[in-house]
């Protein structure tokens, strides 16, 4: 953790003042007793919000009720989020679903439901059990240390809970940033790639809020992946409730610089532990492409080596097979003089200048069974860097996806 921060032991999305979440077995997961696969986020005051929700052009309900809010106003109070049930592709009655939860929680919570948004994640084409939803609503309790309930509330395929907060000083005041995410499989760097839920009790000017997010997901959530498929129901949501007694922190001040800097801090932490929690995953592997010609170059190069599936598999399989890594970077759109290009595992040099170099090839796989696996590629050819995130790919993701829904 970088010395500017304060890593908050036992941190989640409560941690910041003024938040409070809940979660109960509501029976949308039918398998394993008392599973907790619904929650509520709550803030005791009306926050700043902002959104990123999937690309993908087949949307979820859930994700077309927030986007509608998102763009309507800037304001959020709660959000309802279940597990077990995707609410996607089902329809008008899966939009009228989405909506009944959120008006459900307003109801619960004395307020507006213009200010409730809503997430799903699980099985996608299936109706949500509203009658289980109503009842699971109503038994939520809300507490600050609930978040702990949301984060393994939020869970499908994924194997431990991600949760996070940090504190930071602006203008003289301790500001936290909590986080709480899921992730494990439908996982590509492409907006916004899984769930997240961010809190902080900054008190944040709204286009602050929207640009901060942004530059977060970009270099955190867009730069990972675990096999290269995008959600329909892909959404990182932020909310601030200024609790923390701050000024307004508007971009291009410093205090700008230091709230986006640890909400950046939290999102790569979250994203890291997604990919590290991929389905089927043994290892994490780091990315890192410098000297490119330009950031997006560098970008490009990063995630092409990374969601590479054939990098993958020799990863898993602890195979030195660099050749893959320089084709993934290769056909990554960036620019490459492929004589100028240096590779590295580590501290082993694979290729020098476009040159292949006689390396120690045990002491190579044993650079590959480790947990955590750094790839270098130096292209030469400029001084912007990026680093992205993948996992190896094994049999066990084939066995995880192939009885999904069943």
């Amino acid at each position: 953790m970088a010395a500017r921060f304060q890593l908050i032991p036992g941190g989640t999305v409560t941690t910041p003042a003024g938040f409070s979440a809940g979660a109960v077995h509501a029976g949308i997961k039918t398998r394993g007793d008392r599973v907790l696969d619904l929650g509520i986020l709550y803030s005791e005051v009306s926050c700043t919000a902002a959104g990123l929700l999937t690309t993908n052009k087949v949307k979820a309900a859930p994700v077309l009720v927030c986007q509608e809010r998102l763009a309507g106003q800037k304001k959020a109070r709660a959000l309802v989020v279940n597990s077990g049930c995707a609410n996607a592709c089902t329809g008008d009655q899966g939009l009228a679903d989405a909506q009944e939860m959120t008006s459900l929680v307003a109801r619960k919570l004395g307020i507006p439901a213009a200010e409730v948004l809503v997430a799903s994640t699980g099985v996608i084409g299936v109706p949500l059990p509203m009658a289980r939803v109503r009842t699971g609503i109503e038994r939520v309790v809300i507490s600050r240390d609930g978040g702990h309930q949301l984060a393994r509330a939020i869970l499908t395929t994924d194997s431990n809970p991600k949760q996070i907060a940090v504190s930071t000083r602006v203008n003289n005041t301790k500001i936290t940033v909590g986080g709480i995410a899921k992730g494990a499989g439908m996982i590509y760097p492409n907006m916004a790639t899984l769930l997240c839920f961010l809190s902080t009790d900054a008190r944040l000017d709204p286009r602050l809020a929207e640009w901060a997010l942004r530059g977060a997901v970009d270099a955190s959530f867009n730069m990972i992946s675990v096999d290269n498929d995008t959600s329909t129901n892909d959404t990182v949501i932020l909310m601030a409730s200024g609790l923390a007694g701050n000024q307004p922190i508007k971009d291009g001040t410093a205090d700008a610089e230091a709230f986006k800097a640890a909400l950046q801090e939290v999102c790569v932490y979250l994203a890291k532990r997604v990919v590290r929690g991929g389905e089927g995953a043994t290892r994490l592997v780091e990315v890192r492409v410098e000297g490119a010609a330009s950031e997006q170059d560098a970008r490009l190069a990063a995630r092409a080596v990374a969601s590479s599936s054939l990098v993958k598999s020799a990863v898993h399989g602890a195979d030195p097979n660099w050749g893959r890594i320089l084709a993934a970077v290769g056909r990554s759109g960036a620019e490459v003089d492929q004589s100028k290009v240096d590779l590295y595992l580590d501290e082993v040099s694979l290729l020098k200048a476009g040159s292949p170099v006689q390396f120690d090839v045990e002491k190579a796989r044993h650079i590959l069974k480790r947990e955590e696996v750094p790839i270098r590629v130096c292209l030469n050819l400029g001084g912007d860097a990026a680093v992205a995130w993948g996992c190896d790919l094994s049999a066990d993701y084939v066995t995880i996806n192939s009885a999904y829904a069943t």
